[in-house]
């Protein structure tokens, strides 16, 4: 069983910056594939970034050059740092880990681009 509890999420103005993290707990984070995913107003999830447990990098088109995943396998904790935000970046953003074909979500962290 793998537990992730985000954190970071805030009220920040149009092109701040901000940095999300997730803390794991039940499994090691480098044999951890890992996750950040969003969701807007609407019913779909979004996949933002992924890095696999051999350090393969995944961004989706909308947040390329802006955001980075990385994760520290020493604290156990994955990180999304985010510039350039958007009013469109608006959403909650979620943590997930996949391992052995099991799949685990963390409760959500709230971001808004505001001013």
């Amino acid at each position: 069983q793998v537990q992730l509890v985000e954190s970071g999420g805030c009220l920040v103005p149009p092109g701040g910056s901000l940095v999300l993290s997730c803390a794991a707990s039940g499994s090691m984070l480098s044999t951890l594939s890992m996750y950040w995913y969003r969701q807007g107003p609407g019913p779909q999830r979004e996949i933002v970034a992924a890095i696999t447990s051999v350090g393969r990098l995944v961004y989706s088109d909308s947040v390329k050059g802006r955001f980075a995943i990385s994760k520290d396998n020493a604290t156990n904790t994955a990180y999304l740092q985010m510039t350039s935000l958007k009013p469109e970046d608006t959403a909650v953003y979620y943590c997930k880990a996949a391992l052995n074909g099991e799949i685990y979500w963390g409760q959500g962290t709230q971001v808004t681009v505001s001013s």
